[in-house]
């Protein structure tokens, strides 16, 4: 199988996370820049990464990447590119773009320029001149930044925050793929505690659980890329059966998701079963004064609600001095919460031992991170 250069998209403040899954994964030959991770990996990557990437966007392939002055320049050098080694004679490539700080700045006409130069490249081996676009789907974008061009291909398709189980939606949802950042940036592991007192539909337990299980978060959902010649079915089929082989089915989560809402409480429930971890985790409606644990050690992780409507402010300031009170009984837990108050800490009466700037959305927040100790080791018996 042959080498090529692939980009793991993600949200800004997520990049590291990103690449410390695709080392997981073994593809260290990697870049990590500003909402993307750029590596190295064959035909078997494009299916192992959209099906096990949880906090990534989407993985494209890069087709090249040049520098772009004028509109001359766009057209020839990304005619000069391999689109007939990707794209079959039937294919629709559609393509999107984007441009910062470059000074081909017109957006609709840098999508025009590439698709006429796709097209011209594409017309040399097939030898005809209209394409009726009727077939597999090979999305293209055009992307300037610095006046450095980056051509792709995506082999996602829907989002892989589109885990497949969130078929039903509460007011403003976390997207999957911060939540899973979330949870991985807490180094929880399947035999600590976990408690989200603001659960909502239940995607940061949800996310929980198929980390705590080892479950591929792509299992559920199609991608792009598996109506693509260029990539044998039998490589989708065998990564998605190595996923399934690697599942732990017997392990024993302790994973607890409230809120006081009623109706987000059987959405969390359904969106479980629907995810395959209903098992893994208990969901109750409960406020957040009431949270409370018998365990000694363990992780709060959280998403409370920001007070971005008119009105609302005063309740969530509120809100979150209540928190600081609560959670303090909690002594030996560790507490990790996404905020968009600038004065969180303050109001929370504790400043966090870490702090990492993340986007909910288009919402700017800080993940405030506050350290408990680590339980005891235990003794190992026997001599020494």
């Amino acid at each position: 199988m042959s080498k090529m250069q692939l980009i793991a998209t993600s949200t800004f403040g997520i990049e590291a996370v990103v690449g410390r899954e695709l080392l997981k994964l073994g593809y260290q030959d990697q870049h990590v820049e500003n909402g993307k991770v750029t590596f190295s990996g064959d035909e078997s990557a494009v299916c192992r990464t959209n099906l096990w990437l949880r906090s990534a966007d989407r993985v494209l392939v890069k087709i090249g990447e040049f520098k772009a002055l004028t509109f001359e320049e766009l057209f020839q050098q990304t005619k000069a590119l391999p689109w007939d080694e990707w794209i079959p004679e039937d294919a629709q490539f559609p393509v999107d773009g984007k441009s910062i700080d470059s000074k081909l700045s017109s957006v609709p006409d840098c999508q025009a320029i590439v698709k006429k130069a796709v097209v011209e490249k594409l017309k040399q081996k097939y030898r005809k001149d209209w394409f009726d676009e009727s077939g597999p789907l090979y999305r293209i974008e055009v992307g300037l930044l610095k006046d450095m061009a980056t051509l792709t291909i995506d082999t996602t398709g829907a989002g892989l925050h589109k885990r497949g189980y969130r078929k039903l939606v509460s007011g403003a949802p976390l997207k999957e793929t911060l939540a899973a950042a979330m949870i991985m940036i807490s180094r929880w592991n399947h035999e600590r505690v976990l408690i989200d007192p603001f659960c909502g539909s239940g995607t940061i337990p949800i996310e929980a659980a198929l980390i705590g299980m080892n479950l591929a978060p792509g299992l559920k959902r199609p991608f792009t890329a598996e109506s693509w010649g260029n990539i044998p079915s039998g490589l989708w089929k065998q990564a998605r059966e190595e996923a399934l082989d690697t599942v732990c089915k017997d392990c024993e989560l302790r994973i607890n998701g409230s809120d006081i809402d009623d109706e987000v409480m059987s959405l969390a429930r359904y969106h479980a079963r629907e995810a395959g971890v209903e098992k893994s985790l208990h969901f109750q409606r409960m406020a957040m004064s009431d949270i409370s644990s018998r365990f000694k050690y363990g992780f709060i992780i959280c998403n409370p609600p920001y007070g971005e409507r008119l009105g609302e402010a005063k309740e969530v300031e509120k809100l979150y001095r209540q928190m600081g009170t609560v959670f303090k009984t909690l002594d030996t837990w560790s507490y990790y919460v996404l905020a968009s108050h600038p004065q969180f800490e303050s109001l929370f009466g504790r400043r966090a031992d870490k702090k990492r700037k993340l986007y909910n959305g288009r919402i700017m927040c800080n993940y405030y991170q506050f350290y408990g100790p680590p339980p005891p080791r235990i003794k190992e018996s026997g001599s020494a």
